[in-house]
């Protein structure tokens, strides 16, 4: 069984990870293989938003603990390095959409892969847990950056050293994932969410992207010479050509993410 199912639906990637009898735990053919389909992700122009689950039970586990115990088995830098490190840094620059559809736990690793996607949505049985501290370990996959920025440094210290489970619901009420649905609407709707991005003007979309994500180190003067920037690039689109067009016309853009 492939640990990555990919597939491309209309202008939608549909990446999949698929090790399901260890609830999506990462090894390291399976961070190869995301990586692989994150290469897709951006090297293709059809493509204009990512959605990414997984399969059974469980959204992602975090690292398979099993792969630690084998012989001559990686190091942390090897793992990281090699793994982590670059599917975080391939999803936060993508410069398209990525939706991170939380269809179980995520747990360690897992929880901080769905939380560097730009728009996070869960199932109602779906739970988040910062499980380092459970094991000894600290918070990876850019959990330290992402979590303080997403509920508070207070919260997110009390997540990462108590490594408390919370629910979906939960995490949507302190802000740390966008949008909650019923366990039977979960697929339809987190679906629609995808195809509704990638619909968007997506080339304006990927620098609303850089903007927030480059806004973390910038003075106020710094970000809006930014966005004079950004919007000098968005405004010599295709794309606001057609939306303004459209709004003349009083009638629905047809974008083309470019």
């Amino acid at each position: 069984m492939e640990s990555i199912l990919f597939e491309k639906i209309g202008q939608v990637a549909r990446v999949i990870l698929n090790r399901p009898t260890v609830y999506n735990s990462l090894n390291r053919p399976m961070g190869k293989a995301l990586q692989e389909a994150l290469k897709i992700c951006a090297s293709d122009n059809e493509i204009r938003a990512v959605y990414l689950s997984g399969t059974g039970k469980a959204f992602c586990a975090g690292q398979d603990l099993n792969e630690l115990q084998e012989p001559n088995p990686p190091t942390f830098d090897e793992l990281l390095g090699e793994h982590y490190n670059p599917i975080i840094l391939q999803i936060n620059n993508l410069p398209k959409p990525v939706v991170a559809a939380v269809n179980g736990v995520a747990a360690g690793a897992g929880a901080n892969l769905a939380l560097i996607c730009d728009l996070v949505v869960a199932t109602q049985s779906a739970s988040f847990i910062q499980a380092f501290s459970k094991i000894g370990l600290v918070p990876d996959s850019g959990g330290s950056f992402t979590l303080p920025r997403l509920v508070g440094k207070q919260r997110a210290t009390a997540l990462m050293m108590l490594g408390e489970k919370i629910s979906a619901t939960e995490a949507r009420n302190m802000g740390m994932i966008y949008e909650v649905y019923p366990d039977e609407d979960f697929t339809t709707a987190s679906w629609a969410l995808a195809e509704k991005l990638a619909a968007m003007p997506t080339y304006a979309l990927g620098l609303i992207k850089q903007a927030i994500r480059d806004s973390d180190g910038h003075s106020l003067a710094q970000q809006l010479q930014l966005e004079m920037e950004l919007q000098g690039q968005a405004g010599a689109s295709a794309d606001f050509a057609e939306g303004v067009q459209a709004f003349l016309e009083k009638r629905q853009p047809q974008f083309k993410g470019k």
